[in-house]
Parts: structure tokens; C-alpha cells; sequence
């Protein structure tokens, strides 16, 4: 990385520098993956993400990676997070502590004698809604993180939070708008189908609506294959290989599409649906425990009451009220364990880079 290099931001230039200065604007912030560089007396400008020794995160690993099996990559993601525990567990807060917080709320705001209820259903709706919008926001801080601590575990770098969550703040605004258009196209595309089966058997029961139902929720199930196939690897090039929202998307697609001529299991889209399968079930048996002896209670009153009004009655008199030890407990070992998902996708990224040509960020 000889020589002086020149920096473009929002039109001005700035240089020529030496790499000391580079690497000192990179730690500070102000040179970030996408921003062009030249070198002194060249006219081809590159990103800055693609100047070596600078940002070193999806370069290192990389090249030193060796390929794994399914198993393995379960294996590593385990070693990374035991070694990296206390900041991965501090990115999970985030986005957690506000939805406890809002919980934790509930049972306080109806102890007041001297308040009205309405006030108080205010208070606690408001404090809920601000709670919501602080867990939202701090969502592609989260993502971020688990991204940048999992590549500098991998590099035998050491992880300090502060600066962690600094240089995961500086993805903000790109992973945000990220998670608005991947979440709300599996949210429109999910609710749609749903929609419509509803709007159908409104209209009445007969074979016609049931072959409808039957096709919608098929296309259900396809649309959804499609969008987990063309977003498998999207946060991972946005925060590793500083890539903006399109060449995220696009590149994204283009390596979930690699090694289609190896058997399933060795390629990279089905290795990714079997991690996030893997990771359903563990939040599917999380949450069977607590509502179980719902689903119980329900079946039983389905064979005794005929009534749809009296079950609901029911349940809703069974169901508990206020904070649940047992419910709580279990919730806490979900958002512990939540890290888990993005770093095994993290090693899947590596490794499928490792095993087919690197995809150049113009």
C-alpha cells in the first residue's frame, strides 16, 4: 500500500495522504468502506473498502478460513460466541432491554390506587410505544455488531465494546434502510397471502375456494423460498464487504446462486436454510414449554365446548396475568442465545467466499 492516496466525500477531495493518515481517519470514522480513493497521479478510483490494511474485515478470514462442514461451522459459531460472549451479550441488550423494560412496566403502572385507569393505560401505552421505537432503532446496531465482533474474533483480533459499538453505529443508516426493505418485503408478501385465503373463506366454503386457498398458500411458500434465497448473505455484505444497498442485495443473491453443482448440503443457500431452520426450532421448543398447558387446556375445551365464546372465555380466565418466572427465565436464555444465528451466518459467508471467487465491491 505505498504511496499517497486521495479521498472523495460528497464531491470534495481531500489528500494526498499516507496510509498512517488513512488508517487514523478509518479509526475515527471519517473514511468510511464506500467512500472513493485514488491513488496520487492515477485517475481509476476504487471504494476504500478494497485498500489493503485498512479495512482488513472481510479480507483476513477470508484467506484463512479453511472449508467446513455443516457441523463445523455450528462448532465455530459456538467457539466464537463463548469467546466472545460479553460483547455479543451486551449487542442483544439493545434491542432487548427496551421490550423488558416495556414488560416490566405493566404490572407497575396498574399498582397506582391514585391514578386514574385511564391515565394510567395512557402512560403505559406511551411508555410501551417508546420502549418499541428504541428496539427498533437499535436493531442495525445489533445486526452490525454481531457482524464486525464475529470478523474480528475470527482474525484473532481483540473486541472491545466501546469501540464495537462505535464502528457499528457508522452502518446505521445503511443497514437500517437494509432491514426496512428485506423485513417488509417478507412482511408484505406473508400478510398478502394471508389476506386473501381470509378474504376467500369469508366468501363461503366450496372446492373452488379451497383449490384458491390451497394455490395462494403455495405461492406463499415459494415467494418466501425466493426472498430468503436473494437475502441470505445481505447483512454480511453491507457491514463486511462495505457494499451499499444494491450491490448488497445483488451480490447477496449472486453467492446464495454459487456451487450448484455440488451436492445440497455443501452449498450455500441450503446451508443457510438449514441454520435458520435449526434456529426456529430452538425458538419453537423455547416457547412450546410455556404454552403448553395452553394448547392443552385449549384441546380439552375444543372436545367439551362446543361454544367458541365460552373457549375464548376460558383461556383468556387461564391465561396468566402479570410477570411468569418460568416465561421470563426461558425468554432470557432465547435473547442470550440470539447471536448464535448471525455468527453461524458469518462463518457460512466465509467460508462460501472462501470457496468461490471473491465478488469485487465497485
Amino acid at each position: 500500500m505505498a504511496g499517497e492516496w486521495i479521498v472523495r466525500v460528497e464531491g470534495q477531495e481531500y489528500g494526498p495522504v499516507d496510509p498512517d493518515t488513512l488508517r487514523e481517519w478509518q479509526r475515527e470514522g471519517r473514511l468510511l468502506p464506500e467512500n472513493p480513493v485514488r491513488k496520487n497521479g492515477d485517475h481509476a478510483w476504487i471504494n476504500a473498502s478494497q485498500i489493503p490494511d485498512i479495512f482488513p474485515i472481510a479480507e483476513m478470514p477470508v484467506a484463512t478460513v479453511p472449508s467446513r462442514t455443516l457441523y463445523q461451522i455450528l462448532a465455530e459459531a459456538g467457539r466464537l460466541y463463548a469467546r466472545g460472549f460479553f460483547p455479543f451479550l451486551v449487542l442483544t441488550l439493545l434491542p432487548s432491554l427496551p421490550s423488558f423494560c416495556a414488560q416490566l412496566s405493566a404490572p407497575v403502572t396498574g399498582m397506582s390506587s391514585n391514578v386514574p385507569a385511564d391515565l394510567q393505560s395512557a402512560l403505559a401505552g406511551g411508555f410501551s410505544f417508546l420502549m418499541l421505537l428504541l428496539s427498533v432503532a437499535a436493531w442495525p446496531v445489533f445486526i452490525a455488531g454481531i457482524q464486525i465482533a464475529t470478523a474480528d474474533l475470527m482474525a484473532d483480533r481483540v473486541v472491545r465494546i466501546f469501540d464495537l459499538l462505535r464502528r457499528a453505529i457508522l452502518f446505521w443508516p445503511r443497514v437500517a434502510g437494509l432491514c426496512l426493505f428485506v423485513y417488509g418485503n417478507f412482511f408484505f408478501w406473508t400478510l398478502l397471502p394471508v389476506a386473501v385465503v381470509i378474504v376467500v373463506a369469508m366468501s363461503g366454503p366450496s372446492i373452488a375456494s379451497l383449490f384458491i386457498a390451497l394455490v395462494v398458500l403455495a405461492f406463499q411458500v415459494w415467494i418466501t423460498a425466493r426472498l430468503f434465497r436473494n437475502f441470505l448473505f445481505w447483512q454480511q455484505f453491507a457491514v463486511l464487504a462495505g457494499a451499499d444497498m444494491g450491490q448488497s442485495l445483488r451480490q447477496s443473491k449472486e453467492l446464495a446462486r454459487t456451487a450448484c453443482e455440488r451436492p445440497w448440503y455443501q452449498r450455500p443457500l441450503w446451508r443457510g436454510a438449514v441454520l435458520a431452520s435449526l434456529w426456529c426450532a430452538v425458538v419453537m421448543l423455547l416457547n412450546l414449554g410455556p404454552e403448553w398447558q395452553m394448547v392443552q387446556l385449549y384441546l380439552q375445551q375444543l372436545s367439551t365446548a362446543p361454544d367458541p365464546q365460552a373457549i375464548i372465555q376460558s383461556l383468556a380466565n387461564a391465561k396468566p396475568h402479570g410477570l411468569n418466572l418460568a416465561d421470563l427465565s426461558l425468554s432470557l436464555v432465547q435473547i442470550a442465545l440470539r447471536p448464535l444465528l448471525g455468527i453461524s451466518f458469518v462463518v457460512l459467508y466465509f467460508d462460501a467466499k472462501k470457496e468461490n471467487p471473491p465478488i469485487a465491491v465497485d
